[in-house]
């Protein structure tokens, strides 16, 4: 029961002074009973993460929110605006997107409320809102993860047409394409196949292909 009650005080929005309230309440219920009891409501959810990514930092705002699916179950494989399960919105290209945490290994998956097509553009916009993660699609879903590849430079195979891109092979064969105009990044990333993960870093776009 204590271990509930810490979870309410921490993310419930419940004080030490609501401690008999919550042992009278918590103590005929299930323990899914419980964690729905002291989840906050979506609007609660969605106010503190833009509080917090104002005020702090995107990183914070999803370490808040991460945290908080982590601790009281929030975690789903198929998040939807039925809202069976809180989520955080977003406003992506003037559309209807949400995202929720998948797993304990912070994978995000990014949802849109009507049918929308993943174009780069957009795992763009979502690089630039959250910089700590790089975004790309699996099996249909968009997701997104932080990650990391090796910077080591193997080889400079940037063509002599490229004006504003940069490409090299870095480690493990990795392809790593790093640039200011979005739309000359995207033309040369055609010319390879693999998984792509886009990332947003110090004003520069950048795509990574796995082989």
């Amino acid at each position: 029961m204590n271990n509930y009650i810490d979870l309410a005080k921490t993310y419930g929005g419940f004080t030490s002074l609501d401690t008999n309230y919550l042992n009278h309440l918590l103590a005929g219920l299930t323990d899914q009973q419980k964690l729905a009891f002291i989840t906050p409501p979506p609007s609660v959810i969605n106010a503190y993460f833009a509080e917090i990514y104002q005020k702090q930092s995107p990183q914070a705002a999803t370490d808040y929110y991460f945290n908080l699916s982590k601790a009281l179950g929030l975690f789903t494989d198929c998040p939807s605006f039925d809202e069976v399960k809180p989520f955080v919105r977003l406003n992506l290209s003037g559309k209807a997107y949400g995202f929720a945490y998948q797993n304990d290994q912070e994978v995000a998956l990014v949802f849109s409320e009507k049918a929308e097509p993943k174009n780069p553009s957009l795992l763009f916009e979502l690089t630039q809102i959250f910089p700590q993660y790089m975004v790309y699609e699996d099996k249909g879903q968009l997701k997104m993860q932080a990650q990391s590849f090796d910077q080591e430079i193997q080889e400079d195979i940037t063509p002599k047409e490229a004006l504003l891109t940069k490409i090299y092979r870095l480690a493990n064969g990795v392809i790593m394409l790093k640039g200011f105009n979005v739309e000359e990044l995207l033309a040369l990333s055609q010319t390879f196949s693999g998984q792509k993960y886009y990332d947003f870093a110090q004003r520069e776009f950048m795509i990574y292909i796995t082989q």
